[in-house]
């Protein structure tokens, strides 16, 4: 039975406290293998700080391009762009595959929920595109879920693919309602409440961005949704690229810092309880309380009481969309072919 009175702290007790944990390390950039290896061994250091939840960056495996062209112009590119993209390809991390599998091992050996920031190569049928996705994984080892980038930010869209509503995901598990988006995702208004009409608790919020005004958008979130936002960046400089990488020389004119972090943790009223951590890498910790989710809704709820369903209204198509849709004709044939010869042979009728 749930009390219904008492002080605060009396109330919180009937809700989850954990320790959670965000990571701010870099990976072995374009290396998918020990890009893994590495994230196993972030997840299982992270544990042994107390954490129960662990996030790491946006395209930690095998790395976030940064300031890399691809070679590419308005009307061309060059041979050196594609070699760098089929780095990245062979690279990237299929779903399934050997790195979930490793990933999926390293939170069930440790006990935590995890979420990384990947690569992702859909190979399906033969086809290429590499999407921006994160991997959602239980404290059983269980792959939850795959949150794929609905829109690349800038550039970006030149290498990733879009991804759909089926992927806009809010996961109920042991440790509270999981769900997030990635980077710049989080300015699109429409996609955040997606997530904040099904009651996320948690949100994550791995990124690339290292500016000061994320951590500002890190803190709006909490607030507008009411819910603990985590947010982790990678650390790395130029010394980390490795020498060979086809477009290299691109980065000559950069700052020997490429990206400076940022990572945070804040509470469901935008107070900042971990970070922003910069220059460096780390893990930063914060025990949730989930009581403080539910608190935070006296005043404003976003998709409950403060919303105004009679003037505002969002539908959210949640349906795959393959680049093929595969009908089952009549008589049988699920290929297509039954329909073209029945047109042929009427044609011929004619």
């Amino acid at each position: 039975m749930r009390p219904t009175g008492g002080s605060e702290a009396d109330v919180s007790d009937a809700f989850i406290h954990y320790r959670a944990a965000v990571v701010q390390a870099a990976p072995v950039l374009f290396d998918g293998e020990a890009s893994t290896a590495q994230a196993v061994r972030l997840i299982g250091e992270a544990a042994a700080g107390g954490a129960r939840l662990v996030l790491l960056p946006e395209a930690f495996v095998p790395g976030y391009p940064r300031g890399l062209s691809f070679g590419m112009r308005v009307g061309s590119r060059n041979a050196t762009g594609r070699l760098l993209w089929q780095t990245c390809w062979d690279n990237a991390v299929t779903v399934p595959g050997p790195a979930v599998e490793a990933l999926g091992a390293a939170c069930r050996a440790a006990g935590v929920q995890a979420a990384v920031g990947v690569v992702e190569r859909d190979e399906a049928f033969g086809r290429g595109t590499l999407y921006c996705s994160l991997l959602h994984f239980g404290a059983d080892g269980r792959l939850l879920g795959v949150h794929r980038k609905l829109k690349p930010t800038g550039a970006e869209r030149l290498v990733w693919g879009e991804g759909d509503g089926s992927t806009l995901v809010v996961h109920d598990t042991p440790l509270g309602r999981i769900g997030g988006l990635v980077c710049w995702e989080n300015y699109m208004p429409l996609a955040r409440m997606a997530l904040y009409t099904q009651g996320v608790q948690v949100y994550l919020a791995p990124t690339a961005d290292a500016r000061d005004t994320w951590v500002a958008t890190l803190r709006h979130i909490a607030c507008e949704g009411r819910c603990f936002v985590l947010g982790a960046n990678q650390y790395v400089t130029k010394a980390m690229y490795p020498p060979g990488l086809p477009g290299l020389e691109e980065l000559d004119g950069q700052p020997e810092t490429l990206c400076r972090g940022g990572s945070a943790i804040v509470s469901p009223m935008g107070d900042v309880l971990a970070g922003p951590l910069w220059e460096q890498a780390g893990i930063l910790y914060a025990d949730l309380d989930l009581g403080e989710v539910v608190r935070g809704k006296l005043d404003f709820d976003v998709a409950g009481h403060s919303a105004r369903p009679d003037v505002f209204q969002l539908r959210v198509n949640t349906r795959p969309k393959p680049p093929v849709v595969r009908r089952r004709a009549r008589g049988g044939d699920t290929s297509g072919a039954a329909a073209a010869s029945n047109r042929k042979t009427a044609r011929r009728r004619t």
